[in-house]
């Protein structure tokens, strides 16, 4: 009888796997995770539940992995954990951590070299290179989480990279303590509503064309997008805030052709954007339009050779400098008023005779310090002193000493135009201390308007009413 139930469970369990292998599914704990890829056919999809696989996975064939009640991939900080070698192959909802941490070696939590990869809904912790696109075109990495390890910056690895891989699509991934996200030789990729923060370079784009960036979040970093020798990209709706690293770029543009800047908020960084040959080519034109430009040291820094960009319809509010040419001199042959529209600036001081929401008078970038600070930027140190104040309002007084305007915007707006971009980041952990902020503000609220009583008070700033009220301390 004993064994008569002996064989009677060994058939049930053969029949079991051959019903496994003939739906293509298998159920497996993530112990037994390499058996079950080794014994897999290609097109099969295993679910891995739950468990700890421990060590380094490499798949070969084209599978769909599933990961399931907190199923885990750890690589004992040796090695990359995951590494995708074939085409078609999806990877969805585990935890990758524990990489190894040789920058040489390019140690990773997740590589696809196998091309129209999909990559999804895992999180992956204390990595060194994140998830790697490595000649692998028509991947999509969508909707992950992605920790560096507490290294120094410098080496850290880049916790999103991608190498000679076209036609991609990135799409609400979150990175957090890494170096760069960098993208190389690569053509008409897509991110989009991802938030690259503390890191060096939220986005480091080479040798890239036909590529479009919009509804990020690039804040923290040391720079927020540096785009370099490249054409046709599209940098929209995204917001680029508190990037103030030693250079502190919201935006780097260098050799970059028939670029499209539009839509963004470009918020309290070191230089909202900075321009080197860019456009490079005779015939190319760069747009840069309808962004917020609020807040920073600098908003806009150009190089003196900079020609060809078509800048309009953006709102520059309350930039220490708004406009510098490093280096010093003036900006020629760019174009500030594009369709008889050109900027809203916050220190314009004209009126509007007609209510057409345009300056009768143009606006003119001519103060002298501007003027010293491009050749000489140690003295901004004296910006806002006596002395300082004194030298501008004797060369707009007189003639004789008023400097070359380093542009003029013959249309200047007198309203500011507030694009729509992503909102303002709150860190994690930062949410709950918003009731220990909000008490004393709403008693000093209440006590402004018991002390003023029915005084009128000016319309608030609109950009307060874009930003939420948030600051960069909050």
């Amino acid at each position: 009888m004993k064994r008569y139930w002996v064989v009677l469970l060994l058939i049930m369990s053969i029949s079991v796997a051959r019903v496994a292998r003939a739906d293509g599914v298998t159920r497996v704990p993530a112990e037994q995770l390499a058996e079950a890829i080794a014994a897999a056919e290609p097109g099969d999809t295993i679910e891995v539940t739950g468990g700890v696989f421990h060590g380094n996975l490499v798949v070969d064939k084209t599978l769909t992995l599933i990961g399931l009640d907190g199923a885990t991939l750890d690589a004992g900080n040796k090695g990359t954990v995951l590494r995708i070698e074939a085409p078609d192959s999806t990877v969805r909802g585990f935890t990758v951590r524990n990489s190894g941490d040789s920058l040489d070696r390019e140690d990773s939590g997740i590589i696809i070299a196998g091309p129209r990869g999909l990559v999804e809904d895992n999180v992956l912790e204390n990595v060194l290179f994140g998830i790697y696109i490595n000649a692998a075109p028509g991947t999509i990495v969508r909707g992950n989480h992605i920790t560096g390890k507490e290294l120094d910056i410098a080496r850290r690895g880049d916790l999103m990279r991608l190498w000679d891989s076209d036609d991609v699509l990135i799409e609400n991934n979150v990175t957090r303590n890494g170096r760069d996200a960098v993208l190389w030789y690569s053509e008409r990729m897509t991110l989009r509503n991802n938030d690259f923060s503390h890191g060096r370079y939220g986005l480091h784009f080479m040798y890239c064309d036909d590529a479009t960036m919009e509804g990020n979040r690039l804040t923290y970093n040391s720079v927020g997008a540096y785009l370099m020798y490249g054409r046709r990209m599209i940098l929209r709706d995204n917001l680029i805030a508190f990037n103030r690293g030693p250079s502190g770029y919201g935006v780097g543009l260098k050799d970059m052709d028939d670029s499209v800047i539009t839509g963004n908020r470009i918020l309290d960084n070191r230089v909202g954007a900075f321009v080197d040959g860019s456009p490079r080519e005779l015939n190319s034109t760069g747009i840069v339009r309808n962004n917020l430009f609020a807040y920073n040291d600098i908003a806009i820094e150009m190089l003196p050779s900079v020609r060809h960009n078509l800048i309009s319809d953006n709102s520059f509010i309350e930039n220490e400098q708004q406009i510098v040419v490093a280096g010093g001199g003036q900006l020629r042959d760019n174009e500030w008023t594009v369709s008889d529209r050109g900027n809203y600036w916050s220190d314009y001081a004209g009126y509007d005779g007609d209510a057409d929401g345009v300056g009768e008078i143009a606006y003119r970038a001519e103060r002298l310090l501007d003027n010293l600070l491009g050749s000489r930027p140690e003295l901004r140190l004296f910006l806002y002193s006596p002395v300082v104040n004194a030298v501008d309002f004797a060369a707009r007084a007189f003639p004789l000493v008023r400097p070359q305007p380093i542009l003029v915007d013959e249309k200047p707006l007198t309203q500011p135009v507030m694009p729509t971009a992503a909102p303002l980041p709150i860190d994690a952990g930062e949410g709950e201390l918003w009731p220990v902020f909000l008490l004393p503000l709403a008693l000093l609220a209440l006590f402004i308007i018991l002390r003023v009583g029915r005084r009128r008070y000016h319309m608030p700033s609109p950009l307060a009413t874009q930003t939420g009220g948030l600051s960069h301390g909050e």
